[in-house]
């Protein structure tokens, strides 16, 4: 019953829930991705990213000192069934935002901006 409450309260969490959303439709995402492609700081994402895998949907792979998350890909039965209901939430219009913004975020990110000068960026938007 344990490992019920702490899946269900992992996507309790509206940043959490579309964190999920995101890596299941972009596949694997570094940490960076949602600090610049949803607008979240660093400790903000990977203590939400840490609290996902801490409760078995996520797992996390390291390249130098970039940390990369994808779906579980032993999930449990209640883990899949939990995954496949938050599929449902693609075409939600908050989700249908953030994939927006993430996707520019990987456009950029491919384009040889550095993560400083997207940062700055940000900051003189605010």
């Amino acid at each position: 019953m344990k490992i019920a409450v702490q899946l269900f309260k992992a996507l309790a969490d509206e940043t959490r829930l579309k964190m999920v959303v995101l890596i299941l439709k972009h596949g694997e995402l570094c940490v960076c991705d949602f600090e610049l492609g949803m607008g979240i700081s660093q400790s903000k994402s990977s203590r939400h990213l840490r609290y996902l895998q801490m409760a078995g949907l996520l797992e996390d792979k390291r390249e130098a000192t970039w940390v990369y998350y994808r779906i579980n890909s032993k999930p449990s039965v209640l883990q899949k069934a939990a995954l496949k209901a938050v599929e449902c939430l693609f075409e939600n219009a908050q989700i249908k935002d953030a994939d927006e913004q993430l996707k520019k975020w990987l456009k950029r990110k491919n384009c040889g901006t550095t993560r400083q000068q997207l940062i700055n960026e940000q900051e003189r938007k605010r």
